[in-house]
């Protein structure tokens, strides 16, 4: 049996009951781990489920930030730097991952309180990379955009390097993320592995639909 919720009720649900509801209305997510740094080459590590695909050419992509009540490490790191990475979580490691959203004071690297290890590009020497793992984006900061509804704000990044198994990248530029090991998240604080139906050709009028398959 289906059940109506109307947009009054969900205005006098209980903040944290809301909260969890409407962040499981859009399904499943991506998550990543986000790292940056200070000027002064401070490290910090924190889970992002708010990942957006801004663009191709050039190559965007989008994290949304919540407002700025509270310090806003990443936020701060972000742009004191110019640029942060963004990391692929594991089943191997996502209960760490979890951990990175805790409050630590600024002076507590998550790297350190949460068991990773960071490394460094040369094409990206100021935003450390998670080495445990498979999937990592560099990006240099390209814009931010103060959203009035609610005072979040997108932080839109352009693709500087991606570091991935070479395995995973099929002929026709498909990088293969579940075989690299990527989970996803749903709402707030649940996470699950997948498991690929199919991948279908690009759809046309009149056309039956048609498998991929990896050549």
């Amino acid at each position: 049996m289906l059940r109506t919720i109307t947009a009054q009720e969900i205005a006098q649900m209980e903040d944290f009951f809301r909260r969890t509801f409407v962040n499981s209305l859009t399904g499943f997510k991506s998550v990543c781990l986000v790292g940056t740094q200070d000027k002064e080459g401070k490290t910090n590590l924190a889970i992002f489920s708010q990942i957006i695909h801004i663009g191709a050419n050039p190559p965007l992509i989008g994290i949304l930030v919540r407002p700025e009540k509270s310090p806003r490490h990443t936020l701060s790191n972000i742009e004191a730097t110019r640029c942060f990475t963004l990391n692929h979580i594991r089943e191997e490691f996502y209960q760490q991952a979890h951990q990175t959203s805790a409050r630590y004071p600024k002076e507590i690297s998550e790297f350190d309180a949460c068991g990773f290890t960071p490394v460094y590009s040369s094409l990206l020497p100021h935003a450390p990379y998670v080495q445990e793992s498979n999937i990592r984006i560099g990006l240099e900061f390209a814009e931010r955009i103060n959203i009035q509804l609610n005072d979040t704000i997108l932080i839109i990044g352009k693709i500087i390097e991606v570091i991935f198994p070479k395995e995973c990248l099929w002929h026709d530029g498909y990088l293969d993320i579940e075989q690299a090991g990527t989970i996803t998240s749903s709402a707030l604080d649940s996470y699950h592995t997948t498991k690929r139906l199919a991948r279908l050709q690009y759809a046309k009028p009149n056309l039956p639909v048609r498998e991929l398959n990896r050549l």
